[in-house]
C-alpha cells in the first residue's frame, strides 16, 4: 500500500516524448507515495516525429488516432495524474504554474513544453506558411494540399509546394509530399505536385554525417524535389516568397521548417536562458539556483561536457534525458544525490519519401528501404509501448 502523500505534487509540463517518459520514470521510482501530475493542453500523447507523414494525414480525413494516443491509456489508466489546460505562466519563486488562470502549486517541476516555429523576423512567414510541429498544424497542411488539388483535373497546372528549411524536418516533409500518390489520397485523377525545398544558407542537413547527406541528396533527386541552396528567404507573401537576392518564387502552399524555439511561456521565465531562449540546465538537467526544477527536450540547453556542444533538440535526445530527469525528481524529493546526464547518440535516420531513408547507425551508413524500415521499426516500438502504458523506448 502506498504511504501518505508527501506534500505538494511533482508536476511535469508537456505530454510529448520527454514528458511521458519522465512521468513513467518518476512514477516507477516514487511508488505512488506522492502525486506526480502530467499537464498538457490535450489529453493525448502526440507522435510528433510522424507528423511529416502529410499524405497519410490527408488520407485519414480527420481520423487522427494513429498519431494521438489517449493519456489515460499511456498512463495505465491513471486518469488522476492527468491535468489538461494551457500553461500560462511559470513562477519559480512562488513554485506555482498558472493553468488556464488557476494556480497549481508544485514541489518539483519538470518542463518539457516542446517548441514552436522560429520565424527569425521574416515578414509574412507566420501568416502565410504552415508547419508540422503540432498535429492540428500538420492536418491544416494536409488539407491545404487537398484543397489546392481540388479544383484541378489531371491536365491542370501542377500544385507548387515550397518547403522552407533544409534541416531534417524540412527534408522529410519535402520528400514525403513529393512521393505521395495524391490521386489515391483525393480519390480521382489530379495534376502532379511539384516540391521546392529552399534550404537557405546553411548546408542541407547541417551537422549530420556526410554519407547521410550524400544519400539524402540522391534520394531527394529521385523523388523529384528541386533544391534551392545558398539563399535565405527574406519575405513570404500569400502566394510567393522572396529570396535575399530579390528572386521571387511562386507557390500554392508553403511550409515553414526553418527552425524552432521554446514557447513564449518558457521564454518569459525568470531563469537563465541560452541560445535560442532555451533554459540553461546543469549536468543533472536542473536549472541552476532552482533546486527541484528540471528542463529537457526542446526547451533545454544542455552542454555536453565531453564535446562542449549542445545536445541536439531531437526526440532521441529528449527520450535519453527523461529517465535521468525522472530519477532526479524523485531524488530531490527524498534528499538523495542527483545523477548526471550523459548523452550517447545511437544514430540518426532521415525519412526521404515513402519507403526510403538515409541514416547513420554507429559507423554504419544505411539508406534506401533498409533505412526506412529501421526508422519505422523504432517508431512502431514507441507506439506499441505507449499504447500499452509501458515505458517508451528511445527513438
Amino acid at each position: 500500500m502506498p504511504g501518505r502523500p508527501e506534500g505538494d505534487p511533482s508536476v511535469i509540463l508537456g505530454a510529448g516524448y520527454a514528458g511521458l517518459a519522465t512521468w513513467h520514470a518518476a512514477h516507477q521510482r516514487s511508488r505512488g507515495r506522492w502525486p506526480i501530475l502530467l499537464v498538457d493542453r490535450h489529453p493525448v500523447h502526440v507522435l510528433r516525429t510522424e507528423l511529416y507523414r502529410v499524405g497519410r494525414i490527408a488520407a485519414a480525413e480527420g481520423a487522427l488516432s494513429r498519431w494521438a494516443i489517449p493519456l489515460r491509456q499511456a498512463l495505465r489508466g491513471d486518469s488522476g495524474a492527468i491535468r489538461t489546460g494551457t500553461v500560462e505562466a511559470i513562477d519559480l519563486a512562488d513554485r506555482t504554474v498558472t493553468l488556464d488562470g488557476t494556480p497549481l502549486r508544485f514541489r518539483e517541476l519538470v518542463i518539457c513544453l516542446g517548441s514552436v516555429p522560429a520565424y527569425y523576423g521574416v515578414a509574412g512567414a507566420a501568416e502565410n506558411t504552415l508547419d508540422v510541429y503540432r498535429l492540428s498544424d500538420a492536418q491544416k497542411l494536409a488539407q491545404a494540399i487537398r484543397s489546392a488539388l481540388g479544383g484541378r483535373g489531371r491536365e491542370g497546372a501542377p500544385v507548387r509546394v515550397a518547403v522552407i528549411g533544409g534541416g531534417s524536418t524540412g527534408t522529410e516533409v519535402a520528400a514525403e509530399i513529393a512521393t505521395v500518390r495524391w490521386e489515391k489520397v483525393v480519390g480521382r485523377p489530379c495534376p502532379p505536385v511539384r516540391v521546392l525545398l529552399v534550404a537557405g544558407k546553411l548546408p542541407l542537413l547541417a551537422g549530420l554525417p556526410e554519407p547521410l547527406v550524400h544519400h539524402a541528396r540522391a534520394l531527394l533527386g529521385r523523388a523529384g524535389v528541386v533544391l534551392d541552396e545558398g539563399r535565405n528567404v527574406t519575405e513570404v507573401h500569400r502566394e510567393s516568397l522572396t529570396l535575399e537576392d530579390g528572386t521571387v518564387l511562386p507557390f500554392d502552399v508553403a511550409v515553414w521548417a526553418a527552425g524552432i524555439h521554446p514557447p513564449p511561456v518558457v521564454e518569459a521565465m525568470e531563469a537563465a536562458h541560452g541560445r535560442g531562449h532555451r533554459l540553461i540546465v546543469d549536468e543533472h538537467l536542473e536549472l541552476p539556483d532552482h533546486p527541484g526544477v528540471f528542463a529537457l527536450g526542446d526547451v533545454a540547453e544542455f552542454i555536453d561536457p565531453r564535446t562542449h556542444l549542445a545536445v541536439p533538440a531531437t526526440a532521441q535526445a529528449a527520450l535519453a534525458e527523461a529517465p535521468i530527469a525522472g530519477a532526479n525528481l524523485v531524488a530531490r524529493r527524498r534528499g538523495r544525490p542527483l545523477a548526471p546526464f550523459q548523452y550517447r547518440e545511437k544514430g540518426v535516420i532521415v525519412a526521404l519519401g515513402i519507403g526510403h531513408g538515409s541514416g547513420m547507425v554507429g559507423h554504419l551508413s544505411v539508406w534506401g528501404r533498409p533505412a526506412a524500415l529501421l526508422q519505422r521499426a523504432v517508431q512502431v516500438g514507441h507506439r506499441y509501448a505507449a499504447e500499452r502504458g509501458g515505458t517508451p523506448p528511445g527513438l
